[in-house]
Protein backbone atom coordinates (compact mmCIF):
# COMPACT_ATOMS: atom_id res chain seq x y z
CA UNK A 1 0.00 0.00 0.00
CA UNK A 2 3.14 2.34 1.03
CA UNK A 3 4.54 1.63 -2.41
CA UNK A 4 1.50 2.27 -4.68
CA UNK A 5 0.69 5.43 -2.50
CA UNK A 6 4.69 6.43 -2.98
CA UNK A 7 3.88 6.17 -6.89
CA UNK A 8 0.61 7.65 -7.15
CA UNK A 9 2.15 10.57 -4.82
CA UNK A 10 5.35 10.70 -7.50
CA UNK A 11 2.92 10.38 -10.64
CA UNK A 12 0.50 13.29 -9.28
CA UNK A 13 3.62 15.26 -8.93
CA UNK A 14 4.79 15.15 -12.35
CA UNK A 15 1.22 16.07 -13.72
CA UNK A 16 1.59 19.04 -11.19
CA UNK A 17 4.96 20.04 -12.81
CA UNK A 18 3.95 19.69 -16.27
CA UNK A 19 0.92 21.58 -16.21
CA UNK A 20 3.04 24.51 -13.87
CA UNK A 21 5.75 24.36 -17.31
CA UNK A 22 2.50 24.59 -19.69
CA UNK A 23 0.80 27.32 -17.89
CA UNK A 24 3.85 29.17 -17.37
CA UNK A 25 4.81 28.92 -21.16
CA UNK A 26 1.19 30.43 -22.13
CA UNK A 27 1.95 33.59 -19.51
CA UNK A 28 2.62 36.48 -21.04
CA UNK A 29 6.37 36.42 -19.58
CA UNK A 30 7.63 35.24 -23.19
CA UNK A 31 6.25 37.60 -26.07
CA UNK A 32 7.25 36.60 -29.95
CA UNK A 33 9.02 40.44 -30.82
CA UNK A 34 11.21 40.16 -33.65
CA UNK A 35 11.64 37.57 -37.52
CA UNK A 36 15.23 37.52 -38.23
CA UNK A 37 15.65 36.82 -42.28
CA UNK A 38 18.76 34.75 -42.50
CA UNK A 39 20.81 35.85 -45.78
CA UNK A 40 19.01 38.32 -48.35
CA UNK A 41 16.63 37.89 -50.41
CA UNK A 42 16.10 38.32 -54.26
CA UNK A 43 12.45 37.31 -55.41
CA UNK A 44 10.79 37.21 -52.04
CA UNK A 45 9.72 40.95 -51.25
CA UNK A 46 9.59 42.31 -47.49
CA UNK A 47 5.62 42.87 -47.65
CA UNK A 48 5.03 39.10 -48.65
CA UNK A 49 7.24 37.89 -45.59
CA UNK A 50 5.21 39.85 -43.19
CA UNK A 51 2.09 38.72 -44.60
CA UNK A 52 3.11 35.16 -43.96
CA UNK A 53 4.36 35.67 -40.41
CA UNK A 54 0.93 37.85 -39.91
CA UNK A 55 -1.34 34.50 -41.01
CA UNK A 56 0.84 31.70 -39.40
CA UNK A 57 2.51 33.29 -36.08
CA UNK A 58 0.63 32.61 -33.35
CA UNK A 59 1.68 31.81 -29.25
CA UNK A 60 4.82 32.81 -27.71
CA UNK A 61 8.49 31.41 -27.85
CA UNK A 62 7.03 28.26 -26.91
CA UNK A 63 3.88 27.57 -27.80
CA UNK A 64 4.76 28.76 -31.57
CA UNK A 65 4.27 25.53 -34.23
CA UNK A 66 7.14 25.82 -36.30
CA UNK A 67 5.83 23.65 -38.63
CA UNK A 68 2.77 25.73 -39.40
CA UNK A 69 4.91 28.60 -39.58
CA UNK A 70 7.64 26.98 -42.43
CA UNK A 71 4.32 25.60 -43.93
CA UNK A 72 3.13 29.52 -44.43
CA UNK A 73 6.24 30.50 -46.13
CA UNK A 74 6.95 27.91 -48.47
CA UNK A 75 3.49 29.12 -49.89
CA UNK A 76 5.09 32.20 -51.36
CA UNK A 77 5.59 31.71 -54.70
CA UNK A 78 9.39 32.04 -55.23
CA UNK A 79 10.26 29.86 -51.76
CA UNK A 80 11.74 26.67 -52.54
CA UNK A 81 12.31 25.68 -48.68
CA UNK A 82 11.92 27.32 -45.54
CA UNK A 83 13.52 26.80 -42.05
CA UNK A 84 12.32 27.96 -38.57
CA UNK A 85 14.16 27.88 -35.38
CA UNK A 86 13.70 29.82 -32.13
CA UNK A 87 15.50 32.72 -31.64
CA UNK A 88 16.22 33.39 -27.69
CA UNK A 89 14.64 34.88 -25.96
CA UNK A 90 11.78 36.16 -28.10
CA UNK A 91 12.18 36.17 -31.65
CA UNK A 92 12.22 32.90 -34.93
CA UNK A 93 14.81 32.96 -37.78
CA UNK A 94 13.97 32.50 -40.74
CA UNK A 95 16.20 30.81 -43.55
CA UNK A 96 14.74 31.14 -47.18
CA UNK A 97 15.82 29.20 -49.97
CA UNK A 98 14.55 30.43 -53.40
CA UNK A 99 13.56 29.51 -56.70
CA UNK A 100 16.09 30.40 -59.09
CA UNK A 101 14.19 30.23 -62.17
CA UNK A 102 15.80 28.50 -65.62
CA UNK A 103 12.91 28.15 -68.42
CA UNK A 104 9.28 29.42 -68.34
CA UNK A 105 6.89 25.90 -68.47
CA UNK A 106 3.72 24.97 -70.60
CA UNK A 107 2.47 22.05 -70.60
CA UNK A 108 1.51 19.82 -73.65
CA UNK A 109 -1.72 18.04 -72.64
CA UNK A 110 -2.56 17.16 -76.93
CA UNK A 111 -1.95 14.03 -78.57
CA UNK A 112 -0.76 15.32 -81.36
CA UNK A 113 3.28 16.89 -81.59
CA UNK A 114 4.00 19.97 -79.15
CA UNK A 115 3.13 23.30 -80.70
CA UNK A 116 6.20 25.94 -79.64
CA UNK A 117 5.15 29.25 -78.84
CA UNK A 118 5.81 32.27 -76.67
CA UNK A 119 4.21 34.58 -74.14
CA UNK A 120 4.14 34.91 -70.40
CA UNK A 121 3.24 31.86 -68.89
CA UNK A 122 2.61 31.54 -64.87
CA UNK A 123 4.26 28.29 -64.44
CA UNK A 124 8.42 28.28 -64.38
CA UNK A 125 10.72 25.74 -63.94
CA UNK A 126 13.66 25.76 -61.85
CA UNK A 127 17.22 24.56 -62.22
CA UNK A 128 16.50 21.64 -60.45
CA UNK A 129 13.76 21.02 -62.83
CA UNK A 130 10.80 21.74 -60.91
CA UNK A 131 7.81 23.58 -61.61
CA UNK A 132 6.94 26.21 -59.83
CA UNK A 133 4.10 28.77 -60.11
CA UNK A 134 5.49 32.62 -60.20
CA UNK A 135 5.69 35.84 -62.09
CA UNK A 136 8.97 37.01 -64.10
CA UNK A 137 9.47 39.27 -65.86
CA UNK A 138 13.18 37.45 -67.26
CA UNK A 139 13.88 36.72 -70.99
CA UNK A 140 13.46 33.06 -69.69
CA UNK A 141 13.67 30.39 -72.33
CA UNK A 142 9.58 28.30 -72.59
CA UNK A 143 9.66 24.29 -72.24
CA UNK A 144 7.00 22.43 -73.66
CA UNK A 145 6.38 18.84 -72.56
CA UNK A 146 3.73 16.53 -71.00
CA UNK A 147 3.80 16.69 -67.41
CA UNK A 148 6.76 15.68 -64.85
CA UNK A 149 9.20 15.91 -67.94
CA UNK A 150 10.55 19.42 -67.04
CA UNK A 151 13.46 17.57 -65.78
CA UNK A 152 14.36 15.94 -68.40
CA UNK A 153 13.67 19.01 -70.94
CA UNK A 154 16.05 20.84 -68.51
CA UNK A 155 18.92 18.28 -69.05
CA UNK A 156 18.60 18.10 -72.93
CA UNK A 157 18.75 21.91 -72.78
CA UNK A 158 21.80 21.97 -70.89
CA UNK A 159 23.03 20.08 -73.92
CA UNK A 160 21.95 21.72 -76.43
CA UNK A 161 22.72 25.14 -75.46
CA UNK A 162 26.52 24.83 -76.35
CA UNK A 163 26.06 23.18 -79.90
CA UNK A 164 23.80 25.96 -80.86
CA UNK A 165 26.07 28.64 -79.40
CA UNK A 166 28.43 26.94 -81.93
CA UNK A 167 27.21 28.71 -84.41
CA UNK A 168 26.08 31.52 -82.60
CA UNK A 169 22.28 30.93 -81.65
CA UNK A 170 20.41 30.49 -78.63
CA UNK A 171 17.67 28.45 -77.99
CA UNK A 172 14.41 30.23 -77.18
CA UNK A 173 12.11 27.46 -77.15
CA UNK A 174 12.47 23.41 -76.84
CA UNK A 175 9.90 21.23 -77.02
CA UNK A 176 8.87 17.72 -76.16
CA UNK A 177 6.15 16.13 -77.30
CA UNK A 178 3.89 13.13 -76.10
CA UNK A 179 5.96 10.40 -78.24
CA UNK A 180 9.21 11.85 -77.40
CA UNK A 181 10.10 14.35 -80.09
CA UNK A 182 12.02 17.26 -79.74
CA UNK A 183 12.00 20.45 -81.59
CA UNK A 184 13.79 23.44 -80.59
CA UNK A 185 13.26 27.15 -81.86
CA UNK A 186 16.02 29.33 -82.49
CA UNK A 187 16.33 33.17 -81.32
CA UNK A 188 16.17 33.79 -84.77
CA UNK A 189 12.85 32.31 -85.50
CA UNK A 190 14.54 28.78 -86.97
CA UNK A 191 12.78 25.72 -85.86
CA UNK A 192 14.78 22.86 -85.48
CA UNK A 193 12.91 19.53 -85.76
CA UNK A 194 15.26 17.40 -84.39
CA UNK A 195 12.73 13.76 -83.98
CA UNK A 196 13.53 10.92 -81.60
CA UNK A 197 16.82 9.92 -79.39
CA UNK A 198 17.75 6.93 -81.48
CA UNK A 199 20.69 4.24 -80.32
CA UNK A 200 22.12 4.64 -84.41
CA UNK A 201 20.89 8.18 -84.76
CA UNK A 202 21.75 10.09 -81.70
CA UNK A 203 20.01 13.73 -81.23
CA UNK A 204 23.39 15.82 -80.19
CA UNK A 205 25.43 13.46 -82.87
CA UNK A 206 22.63 15.07 -85.71
CA UNK A 207 23.28 18.47 -84.14
CA UNK A 208 26.78 18.47 -84.09
CA UNK A 209 26.90 17.75 -88.09
CA UNK A 210 24.34 19.98 -88.10
CA UNK A 211 26.76 22.99 -86.86
CA UNK A 212 29.09 21.83 -88.62
CA UNK A 213 27.65 22.29 -91.88
CA UNK A 214 25.21 25.32 -91.08
CA UNK A 215 26.97 28.19 -92.14
CA UNK A 216 28.38 26.68 -95.25
CA UNK A 217 24.69 25.49 -96.52
CA UNK A 218 23.04 28.62 -95.49
CA UNK A 219 25.78 30.77 -97.46
CA UNK A 220 25.21 28.20 -100.88
CA UNK A 221 21.47 28.63 -100.75
CA UNK A 222 21.61 32.55 -100.06
CA UNK A 223 18.19 32.46 -98.11
CA UNK A 224 16.83 32.28 -94.76
CA UNK A 225 15.97 28.86 -93.70
CA UNK A 226 12.19 28.31 -91.74
CA UNK A 227 12.27 24.63 -90.59
CA UNK A 228 14.77 22.80 -90.66
CA UNK A 229 14.93 18.59 -90.57
CA UNK A 230 17.49 17.22 -88.89
CA UNK A 231 15.83 13.89 -88.50
CA UNK A 232 17.96 12.35 -91.07
CA UNK A 233 20.76 10.31 -90.38
CA UNK A 234 23.11 11.47 -92.54
CA UNK A 235 22.17 14.71 -93.43
CA UNK A 236 19.33 17.74 -92.67
CA UNK A 237 16.18 19.26 -94.94
CA UNK A 238 15.95 22.90 -95.19
CA UNK A 239 12.77 24.47 -95.85
CA UNK A 240 13.34 28.02 -96.73
CA UNK A 241 11.70 31.16 -96.23
CA UNK A 242 11.14 32.22 -99.76
CA UNK A 243 10.22 28.64 -100.92
CA UNK A 244 7.65 26.42 -99.85
CA UNK A 245 10.05 23.23 -101.13
CA UNK A 246 12.60 21.40 -98.76
CA UNK A 247 16.07 21.35 -100.29
CA UNK A 248 18.59 18.76 -99.04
Amino acid sequence: MNLIADLLFFAAALALGYAAMLAAARLPFFPLRELVVAGPLQEVTPTQVEYAAGSAVAGNFFTVNLDAVRAAFEKLPWVRKAEVRRRWPNGLELAIEEHVAAARWRQADAPKEAPLGGGAEARLVNREGEVFAAASNAALPLFVGPEGTAPLILARYHELQPLLESFGRRPQTLALSPRQAWQVKLDDGVLLDLGRDQAKSRINDRLQRFAAAYRQASERLRARADVIDLRYPNGFAMRLARAGEGKR
